[in-house]
């Protein structure tokens, strides 16, 4: 056991619950920083190990066993009955590049030959995709270099950060603010940047982010 397999163990555990590696933490009770990439590492460089009580406030706060944890540590991820689940590559692109033609269908799935792949926790969404994450526009939700998850099959409430292709080709990461039958409305996740209103018409697809790489 290395100390990259247990943090990549808890990035998984958040990852099978829907969160970041910081929301993962808060939902715990932790510093919400407490397992951020810089925390993974001293000052001079050495490692740095999780507590045996961090770990195990975030399996109370998942209902996640110790045999589900060590699963994840050995990299064969396993969901909360026990079945195991083979890992998984999914299809990765920039998000600068998301709304150039060709990388999607009409109803918003991955196509093409121009994505990447990266591997991931799993994720039960057979037509997920990630993209990478560039630029300061989106801080301090999401930074240049993180990836997202997103998934087309998630359902989306309020509140959800979500993707969105609107018939211009534009594609954006939001929040949804409120969405009725003919209006949706878009909060930005810089609050320097403003927020949209869109016609439902002027809107191809929209899909939830189900994890970020933070």
């Amino acid at each position: 056991m290395e100390h990259n397999d247990i943090w990549r163990a808890i990035d998984a555990l958040a990852a099978e619950n829907g969160l970041s590696a910081s929301g993962l933490a808060r939902k715990a009770g932790l510093d919400p920083t407490a397992f951020n990439p810089s925390k993974r590492t001293g000052p001079d460089g050495r490692a740095r190990w999780p507590s045996t009580e961090s770990l195990a406030k975030i399996l109370e706060a998942t209902n996640s066993g110790i045999d589900t944890f060590a699963g994840l540590v050995t990299g064969v991820p396993t969901n909360f009955r026990g079945v195991v689940r083979p890992a998984r590559r999914i299809p990765l692109i920039g998000l600068a590049q998301a709304g150039s033609a060709g990388y999607f269908d009409d109803g918003g799935y991955p196509v093409g030959a121009g994505w990447d792949e990266i591997s991931v926790p799993e994720v039960s969404d057979p037509n997920a995709y990630a993209l990478e994450i560039s630029g300061e526009s989106m801080e301090p939700v999401f930074r240049d270099g993180d990836t997202i998850i997103v998934s087309p099959a998630a359902p989306i409430r309020r509140g959800d950060r979500v993707v969105v292709r609107t018939r211009g080709g534009e594609v954006m990461a939001k929040e949804l603010l409120r969405q009725s039958a003919r209006k949706i409305e878009l909060a930005s996740l810089n609050p320097a940047h403003p927020n949209y209103s869109f016609d439902l018409a002027d809107i191809t697809w929209m899909h939830r982010i189900i994890w970020a790489s933070q």
